[in-house]
């Protein structure tokens, strides 16, 4: 703003503006503003005299700096051959150049003269605005048809509720969730990202709205809820705090269904697990099923948000990180986000259950610690390959007893780098970009300098939701996983296999659950979505945490 006044010639000191309302009572000058409440100073356009009574030059400056020369004169469409100032300027490249400003700036533009404030209810400037601050690729002249303004779509609809852009996570107690707000079409939507349908991880993500704002039926923003089966009714948005806002329902009759809760939970099940409960043959199953439809339907879509990021990429990451749909038992499939701190990679629950809600870290990998599987007779034998992980696990707990003892700092290495485990682990490859016996790098990470990959199958007796998996592997690594009974009581840390099959997809060998979960990649593009920096996206870890532990 400031370079803007001085383009134009505003005067900024309290003398110029004294003088340049005395000239304007004397010559009968219209100033655009008004003082406020609050006696806001006037911003006008200063006075230059005509050098040679020519318009458009230089005048001489006023003893404490300030041109002369008050408010802003209308213009003609051509400015002379060498403009002094944007005032100078034809209105056509005015208009070009406040298009280049955010939208954000036009406002405080427009307090500078008449001139500038006739110039910005130009519509191609605010569709601009709208198209390349918010990405939309509506017709906006179709809109304008309508009777509102590309303006009046900015300053009412998306200025006002751009704060609630990006990804949330609803407060719906351990079962979390995950909410992608966009602008879609002439409109802001919050569509609830669902997992694919128990057991088929690889499908893609289901999705809901539960709210949309716009301006069709006035021109002030309407929000209108969209749960339940009749359509758009009445709702309303607030803004809690930053980074929270909260959704109410005003029309909830619009949820129930002519057969009640019956209806309701038959529709659900449907919905959610596309199935219904005879299908579903194991007692305990239906018993987790039947609680989460009693717990999440009695809030009505009046929900609490949390915002929440996407971690930022990292060219050390040994594949790109994000949103992972999991296989969780019982439980159906689960959404987790991947993430990679430093020697470690952190898999956090973004949807969850009654045992491990939420915000947890599901997944703790130690990337310092790859193994190398046996050949495929032995990786046939969970005995073999729990005397594997195992053997690793007890290295990690003496070292972190040593670790207590201010004995060790860190994990103790071969002659070549390797990390070394216990005696009997079989073998142990080095970490990523440790060296190799050659002196290079093992792994460039980016998912781009793994090995070809090794034959892999899981052991008999271990537990797979999907017996479709990859059987070929990149990498494995020592890692642990979360457990715990109902209510998350007793949570405990268990060793385990972490699987790099590719760079979309990857799995957990549960030791003591005798389990396994495959995650694959969520491929939706979520714009708006990363962390400003790795310590804004740690802190936001933190706190999810925090808000079911």
């Amino acid at each position: 703003m400031a370079v803007c006044a001085r383009l134009c010639g505003v005067g900024q000191s309290r003398r110029c503006r004294r003088r340049q309302r005395h000239n304007q009572e004397d010559q009968g000058s219209d100033s655009d503003l008004d003082m406020d409440e609050e006696g806001a100073e006037r911003i006008v356009g200063p006075q230059r005299a005509d050098v040679g009574g020519g318009g458009g030059g230089l005048g001489k400056d006023a003893p404490d700096g300030a041109a002369t020369r008050p408010g802003c004169p209308d213009r003609a469409n051509t400015g002379p051959p060498n403009p002094q100032s944007l005032l100078d300027l034809p209105p056509e490249l005015l208009v070009e150049i406040f298009s280049l400003l955010p939208g954000a700036a036009l406002p405080s533009v427009a307090l500078v003269c008449k001139q500038f404030r006739q110039i910005l209810s130009t519509e191609t400037i605010w569709r601009r605005r709208c198209k390349e601050e918010f990405g939309m690729k509506e017709d906006l002249r179709k809109m304008e048809l309508g009777g509102v303004s590309s303006q009046d779509l900015y300053v009412k609809l998306l200025h006002p509720y751009r704060n609630i852009l990006g990804l949330w996570q609803p407060d719906i107690g351990p079962y979390g969730g995950l909410l992608n707000v966009v602008v879609d079409g002439l409109f802001i939507i919050g569509w609830m990202y669902l997992p694919p349908h128990d057991p088929r991880v690889e499908d893609p993500m289901r999705r809901r709205p539960l709210f949309r704002i716009h301006m069709w039926e006035s021109k002030k923003a309407v929000v209108e809820c969209m749960y339940g089966h009749k359509g758009p009714h009445k709702g309303d948005i607030q803004t809690v705090k930053k980074d929270e806002f909260s959704t109410k329902c005003n029309q909830t009759d619009h949820h129930r269904m002519p057969g009640g809760r019956q209806e309701e939970f038959r529709t659900w099940l449907e919905e959610e697990w596309g199935r219904t409960l005879e299908d579903i043959f194991h007692e305990h199953m239906q018993e987790l099923i039947l609680m989460k439809f009693i717990y999440t339907s009695q809030y009505d879509n009046c929900l609490t948000y949390r915002r929440i990021y996407l971690p930022p990429p990292l060219p050390s990451d040994l594949l790109r990180s994000g949103l992972f749909k999991g296989t969780y038992g019982s439980h159906g499939l689960e959404i987790v986000m991947l993430s990679f701190h430093g020697a470690g990679a952190r898999a956090t629950k973004l949807t969850g259950d009654p045992n491990v809600p939420a915000g947890q870290l599901t997944l703790d990998v130690d990337l310092r610690r790859p193994v190398v599987l046996p050949d495929l007779e032995r990786q046939c034998s969970i005995e073999e390959l729990s005397r594997l992980v195992l053997g690793v696990h007890e290295e990690v707990q003496r070292e972190a007893q040593r670790q207590a003892n201010g004995a060790s700092t860190g994990p103790r290495e071969g002659p070549e780098g390797a990390c070394v485990g216990a005696a009997d682990t079989g073998r142990i490859e080095p970490g990523p970009g440790a060296p190799s016996p050659s002196g290079q790098p093992c792994c460039s990470g980016g998912g781009t300098g793994h090995t070809e990959g090794q034959p892999f199958i899981l052991p008999m007796g271990v537990m797979a939701r999907n017996e479709v998996y990859p059987r070929t592997c990149k990498k494995c690594f020592y890692g642990t996983g979360l457990i715990a009974g109902h209510g998350f009581t007793s949570p405990e840390r268990t060793p385990g296999l972490f699987v790099l099959f590719d760079e979309d997809r990857f799995g957990f060998i549960w030791l003591e659950l005798k389990s396994f979960s495959l995650y694959s990649r969520l491929t939706d593009r979520l714009a708006q979505a990363h962390a400003p920096s790795m310590e804004r996206f740690e802190a936001m870890l933190r706190n999810m945490q925090s808000w079911t532990s």
